[in-house]
């Protein structure tokens, strides 16, 4: 096997920390149908702990009532939830952000908060997003979509958590995400950056998943005869990126990582 990085199902739903403790409340789903469409839902993922009380993603307008119900079962109405968080605009991801109105919201790159006034963010000049330093930053990962963005939640039981949103389908989906991205090659780079960072992903279509890597956070491989597509090979400046002015953020890989199921592929 190539270099690169294993994962495993993390199996289950839960994430705890002596701060933050992560929970998905609905885990996302893409099911094929024979005539070319598909039945799909995001997932839906709960931060809380800490002084801040997110939703990652929301799912869709269809399941209003079962996202009250989600939230009622962690002890949670939606007045309680301080930030919204949409990893991009698509329908089963944004479909309930009308539950939340007075949370602060971001969709992608644009932020808000109260009754429609936006907020300037160092999104859009790909330099993360800090709600909580050293626990919670919003970084860019775009390819699915040109303003796609993660959460990055540190300092839990297991580690750092990416909750990706459309940066990963599910664990194994090589098969699957380049026929639903805007720009292959960049999502390919914020992939690979969030393989490196991930102790767990939580992906937009399917269980979370942990991720193992064959080297040290923050030493991935250099070319060692893998592909150097990077053309500078800057991926997404996420954790050790710019985070107010100065600094330079961390490259990313510059070889392709073979990403390996545990157990299914040797």
């Amino acid at each position: 096997m190539r270099r690169g990085v294993r994962t495993s199902p993390l199996g289950g739903q839960e994430v705890g920390g002596p701060l933050y403790s992560l929970r998905v409340l609905q885990e996302g789903f893409n099911h094929p149908r024979a005539d070319g469409s598909f039945h799909a839902d995001g997932s839906i993922t709960l931060i809380r702990g800490g002084p801040i009380t997110a939703v990652v993603d929301t799912g869709g307008p269809w399941a209003r009532s079962h996202l009250l119900r989600l939230l009622a079962r962690q002890g949670l109405s939606p007045d309680q939830v301080t930030h919204v968080i949409c990893t991009h605009g698509h329908s089963d991801h944004v479909g309930n952000v009308n539950l939340f109105p007075g949370a602060d919201l971001l969709v992608g790159f644009d932020l808000s908060r109260g009754y429609g006034f936006y907020q300037p963010n160092p999104l859009v000049n790909g330099v993360p997003y800090v709600l909580h330093p050293g626990h919670l930053e919003v970084v860019p990962t775009p390819g699915h979509t040109m303003n796609h963005v993660s959460l990055v939640v540190r300092e839990t039981t297991v580690g750092t958590v990416v909750v990706a949103g459309d940066l990963f389908e599910k664990e194994e989906d090589e098969e699957e995400w380049r026929a639903l991205s805007e720009d292959p090659t960049r999502q390919e780079k914020s992939r690979r950056w969030a393989l490196e960072v991930a102790d767990v992903i939580v992906p937009g279509h399917g269980p979370p998943f942990r991720v193992f890597r064959e080297w040290g956070r923050g030493e991935a491989p250099w070319g060692d005869g893998g592909d150097d597509d990077d053309e500078g090979g800057e991926g997404p400046k996420g954790p050790g990126g710019v985070l107010g002015g100065g600094g330079r953020p961390e490259r990313g890989p510059k070889e392709e990582l073979e990403v390996t199921p545990s157990g299914d592929r040797g």
